[in-house]
């Protein structure tokens, strides 16, 4: 059910800081439980929602670790709350496990990775992407998942709420995807009047699991239905089928189906130049914005530079732009060793990536060069 709802800040322009317009996002997008275990750069998220929480009667707890903290937030989410935590690299890796579980039982529930420099401990105070393909393949077996990356602390806020949104639509774990450079920027936010958010069904009668890619309504605890909810294989009841051959198949086709089939609604991406570049960068994030500043700089030489940002990393939208890669000479930029590069790669082997993890922002004028 979609509803809209009157934004919980006045609405009006706001400085704000990346990590607090997270938080405020997952406010203003129905969360009301949070658990989590601090972490650098994540930790303004736990504690702005600490103290706002309880403004708004919602419940806040610090657990003893990452894995605590997720196992929290599903038990939350399946009591009819809709619940959030936030973490960095090494806290992510623990979440792994309870998140294949919320990928199984159907648990929707919101996962902000604020990323830093790894692998283990790394760099904890520097930027870095290099939790891409461990957002999509971290867990075990196969499925779908869905992964945002914020650019600007305007769409740290606006990208928690459809996260959340997303996440209740496809009762699916949602990922937002930062990095320590978008999480601690400060720089303008316009909050709207309204915000449009998105209620989960809750018909007891119907099973909770329905497969063969429907969404099906998910009852909570406490309100009358028999639940059973389990990470082994099961039925449309939550009946376990562990022994099963067909019920496995028809599970996890189920798992890709739900969102698969749904991808022209879930996909989001933005373009720049693409009319009539030559070259065609590829960047998310907090690189993108390096990016499309060098582009600019590029366009002043007549040098014809395009940009494709993917909103929603996860379905990856690369597939939409496929013929326009084939076309073009192709740039892919990362903080990382090359991990997007890989999907693109699926279109065209010759492609030349922009790579760096020395902790630093990658510059307009190393893209420009």
């Amino acid at each position: 059910m979609i509803r809209r709802v009157k934004s919980l800040l006045k609405p009006g322009k706001y400085f704000m800081q990346g990590n607090i317009a997270c938080a405020e996002g997952a406010l203003a997008g129905g969360c009301r439980f949070y658990a989590g275990y601090p972490i650098t750069p994540s930790s303004e998220i736990m504690e702005h929602m600490a103290r706002r929480l309880k403004e708004v009667n919602g419940y806040f707890i610090q657990m003893e670790d990452e894995i605590a903290s997720i196992c929290s937030v599903i038990g939350a989410s399946w009591s009819g709350i809709k619940a959030m935590t936030a973490t960095s690299g090494p806290g992510f890796t623990l979440m792994l496990e309870g998140i294949g579980y919320a990928i199984m039982t159907e648990t929707p529930c919101v996962i902000v990775d604020v990323q830093r420099q790894g692998p283990a401990t790394g760099q904890a105070t520097r930027p870095a992407q290099g939790d891409v393909m461990q957002a999509r393949w971290g867990a075990s077996g196969d499925y779908q998942i869905i992964a945002l990356a914020p650019w600007s602390v305007e769409e740290m806020y606006y990208l928690t709420i459809e996260a959340f949104n997303l996440s209740e639509k496809f009762r699916v774990p949602t990922i937002v995807l930062s990095d320590e450079i978008i999480a601690h920027l400060k720089e303008t936010l316009t909050i709207k009047e309204e915000v449009i958010i998105y209620e989960r069904e809750k018909d007891i009668n119907k099973p909770p699991f329905l497969g063969d890619g429907k969404v099906s309504p998910m009852p909570s605890f406490g309100e009358g239905a028999n639940l059973l909810i389990t990470g082994s294989t099961h039925n449309e009841w939550g009946v376990r089928k562990a022994f099963d051959p067909i019920s496995q198949e028809k599970l996890t086709s189920h798992l890709i189906k739900k969102i698969k089939n749904c991808e022209e609604e879930i996909l989001k991406y933005e373009t720049y130049f693409i009319d009539d570049c030559d070259y065609l960068i590829i960047a998310f994030g907090s690189v993108a914005r390096s990016a499309l500043k060098a582009i600019q700089m590029l366009r002043k030489e007549n040098i014809k530079v395009g940009l494709f940002r993917p909103v929603i990393l996860w379905p990856s939208p690369i597939k939409k732009i496929k013929d326009l890669i084939k076309e073009k000479k192709i740039i892919v930029c990362e903080m990382n060793q090359g991990q997007l590069i890989e999907e693109v790669k699926k279109y065209k082997e010759e492609i030349f990536g922009l790579f760096k993890t020395r902790g630093e922002a990658i510059y307009p004028y190393e893209i420009y060069n």
